[in-house]
């Protein structure tokens, strides 16, 4: 059994790609994305206690802290599924933005989901924690996989790509929340006038094209998210008027990221995001590997 703490990086992800093909019988939408994790991350502190109790610390006081958490809920479902039975203190440093479209609490799920096996002495395969994690979001495998991956069906069918090609990106949340439920009940799959080449990027990543791939970002939800939210628009025209390749909202926003070859310009773009907007959720971070 492991004892001591475990220290985790959970990283943030964006979407390069997403594409939604239609609403099916049972209300969820089918999706065809392309997942890729980057540096900015959260940092999660893991001990093994004596009673049985899941107790959850934050530097973030805009989080639950109970059973609401995902990080709670991981805990839950891992001990349920696995017999294990053990008390877990876990402190979450908090850096990813909260409700961005960036998987914030679905990457500290995961990061739950592997710290516990491995103080249980590592019972699950990756696959079958990714297997048990969808049980807590369907982000949550993915976050378990991390790296550049095809997700498909509702989010569950993954294919791991191999990593874009390296480059800068500038990360930046606007001050206010998007309901992702509102964003799919207001999309209109049926009215879509284009769809994202996904099929086009995956071929690009194959080829070390990240050219092939900044052309091609895409993400339909932006035509629910953007003329409720002018603000992410003005965010990639500041973006794309300061250099970048390219930028796009990820998942269902509000944050909006963009692409860049050299450090010194994303820099340059932060900062002038940071003054134009008056914004403090920018950073300046790079893709993550797998």
């Amino acid at each position: 059994m492991g004892n001591g703490q475990i220290i985790k990086d959970a990283h943030a992800k964006i979407n390069l790609g997403l594409d939604v093909l239609r609403k099916r019988e049972d209300g969820y939408h089918e999706v065809k994305m392309i997942m890729q994790t980057i540096g900015l991350h959260d940092t999660l502190t893991f001990k093994r206690t004596e009673d049985d109790r899941i107790v959850i610390e934050s530097d973030s006081g805009k989080l639950p802290l109970d059973e609401h958490n995902l990080i709670y809920k991981a805990a839950k479902v891992f001990f349920e599924e696995t017999g294990q039975a053990f008390g877990v203190h876990v402190f979450l440093e908090k850096r990813i933005p909260i409700a961005a479209g960036m998987a914030g609490g679905s990457t500290d799920a995961a990061a739950a989901f592997e710290a516990l096996n491995e103080l249980a002495g590592c019972p699950c395969s990756q696959e079958k924690l990714m297997e048990i994690a969808v049980r807590v979001g369907a982000d949550v495998p993915y976050c378990i996989m991390k790296g550049t991956a095809l997700s498909e069906g509702i989010g569950e069918i993954l294919t791991a790509l191999p990593p874009v090609a390296p480059a800068n990106l500038v990360i930046a949340k606007p001050d206010i929340d998007v309901s992702t439920a509102f964003v799919y009940k207001n999309l209109k799959v049926n009215e879509l006038d284009s769809h994202p080449d996904i099929d086009g990027m995956k071929a690009a990543i194959e080829k070390n094209d990240l050219r092939g791939v900044t052309d091609r970002l895409g993400n339909v939800l932006e035509t629910v998210t953007i003329p409720a939210h002018p603000i992410i628009g003005q965010l990639k025209d500041c973006c794309m008027a300061n250099g970048a390749a390219n930028a796009l909202m990820s998942g269902s926003g509000p944050t909006v990221f963009a692409i860049f070859d050299s450090p010194v310009k994303a820099e340059q773009a932060a900062e002038k995001i940071r003054s134009e907007f008056q914004l403090h959720e920018v950073y300046v971070t790079e893709f993550w590997g797998q």
